[in-house]
């Protein structure tokens, strides 16, 4: 039962965050930009906000997980005949719809999730095959920090930008060098946070090359689909790093 009122907690936090931002769209003009990244933090990391209080695994990772099959399952709330008929799913909508994404914000949200989640599955049972699951979070947080603060950073600050493709679509959209610091520096911290779980070589080499490997990720991934890339390079450049190094 307090398992089950945590997840009702967690979804219910969620929708609530997500309807506000919504409504600051609709009646303060905010940009989907930035209410966009409102949903993305509240989805992140409001289960591990929320899990010390129940009794429940408070582990990141297992946290993770479950919240992508929840939003995977949720994302059945953005269909266009629920949005008609229900003004709640209709403002939650408005919080992620960002214009020039039109009429592909569904399609490419929806694929972005299953596959970037597919991705943290796939890795989080070969981490923990090998005793070192924790490490999963290092990928984890950079998407949920760095990637998170990429985009509003880039639209208020970004004076230097390029051009990167959309997923099945011909269109191209803009990034900013500003933008992706953000994921280089996040990139820095969150390695340095979990040193212990490296040997001295490894943490230098994961200082030297995540930074660089999780930015080009983010950097040249297209448009909407940054996750499953710094899932997948992240994965894998660790997976190098502990075994190689």
């Amino acid at each position: 039962m307090e398992y089950l009122l945590f997840q009702v907690l967690r979804l219910g936090s969620v929708l609530i965050v997500g309807y506000l931002a919504g409504l600051l769209v609709i009646h303060r003009g905010v940009k989907v930009n930035y209410t966009r990244k409102i949903f993305h933090f509240a989805i992140f990391f409001f289960p591990v906000l929320f899990a010390p209080d129940f009794d429940v695994d408070g582990n990141p990772v297992s946290l993770s997980v479950s919240t992508g099959v929840i939003l995977i399952l949720g994302l059945g709330i953005f269909l266009k005949p629920i949005r008609q008929r229900w003004s709640f799913a209709t403002v939650l909508f408005r919080a992620i719809d960002r214009p020039e994404d039109r009429p592909y914000t569904l399609f490419w949200l929806t694929t972005q999730v299953i596959t970037g989640y597919i991705v943290i599955v796939f890795f989080v049972i070969v981490f923990g095959h090998h005793g070192m699951g924790e490490l999963m979070m290092i990928p984890i947080l950079i998407n949920g920090i760095g990637d998170g603060l990429a985009e509003p950073v880039g639209v208020r600050f970004g004076r230097h930008s390029y051009s990167v493709p959309a997923f099945f679509s011909s269109r191209t959209y803009q990034r900013t060098l500003e933008g992706s610091a953000c994921v280089f520096i996040t990139s820095l911290l969150v390695v340095l946070f979990f040193h212990d779980h490296f040997t001295g070589q490894q943490l230098i080499t994961a200082l030297i090359a995540m930074p660089i490997l999780m930015t080009l990720a983010e950097a040249l991934s297209p448009h909407t689909w940054d996750t499953p890339f710094i899932f997948l390079v992240g994965g894998f450049s660790l997976l190098g790093i502990t075994h190689f190094v």
